[in-house]
């Protein structure tokens, strides 16, 4: 891509890396680290014309999630809590994701670099 002088690198994250998750202290350090290394690169690369944003998708319905429904009642309170504190009162689903994906990719993106969205359904909204 430098080569050439033009690309675009979309990376997915998660929230977790933004804004930290209980109980998930590796997941959330590594997925922070995609975010810096996002935004790092980005700056490195701009001016070769190879441009990278982050997608952080949220609580998204996965058999990672999922997985909390396994744990007896704890984990199926910890599951609904979860759905109840997303503004849009649901999960995320995986078809959620690549329409932000495509856009960083395309053109319409162009004047777009290190940036990070979250795809949350309000969850990690701030101002």
């Amino acid at each position: 891509m430098s080569a050439r002088g033009s690309g675009r690198v979309v990376t997915v994250a998660s929230d977790a890396g933004r804004v930290g998750s209980s109980g998930q202290a590796v997941y959330s350090a590594w997925k922070g680290g995609l975010i810096a290394f996002t935004k790092t690169m980005a700056r490195e690369m701009v001016r070769k014309g190879v441009i990278l944003n982050c997608v952080c998708p949220g609580p998204t319905d996965t058999p990672m999630l999922r997985a909390f429904l396994d744990e007896g009642e704890r984990g199926k309170r910890v599951y609904e809590a979860l759905k109840g504190a997303i503004p849009m009162r649901r999960l995320g689903e995986p078809e959620d994701i690549p329409g932000v994906v495509a856009f960083f990719a395309s053109d319409d993106a162009h004047f777009m670099t290190g940036q990070v969205v979250s795809v949350s359904g309000g969850l990690t909204m701030h101002g």
